[in-house]
């Protein structure tokens, strides 16, 4: 009784639950399943932008693309 008050323990999909509220479940369930997988994932695209956004800046640009004087062994 407890775990389905507290909607945990479920093993089994009730039929006179309402479509919205398996719906939920279901949400909930995969998000717990899969919670360090989303929570890489979105710590990756968070660290792209950020990169992204200071990369696209003029002067970090310039210091990314130009060498300082002196030979170079892969000349462009």
């Amino acid at each position: 009784m407890i775990g389905r008050r507290a909607g945990t323990n479920r093993v089994g999909m009730r039929r006179d639950d309402s479509l919205l509220t398996r719906f939920v479940d279901s949400v909930f369930y995969f998000f717990r399943l899969a919670e360090f997988e989303i929570l890489f994932v979105l710590f990756i695209v968070i660290a792209y932008v950020i990169f992204k956004d200071l990369t696209a800046r003029p002067d970090y640009n310039r210091m990314l693309v130009e060498k300082p004087g002196g030979f170079d062994v892969w000349p462009f």
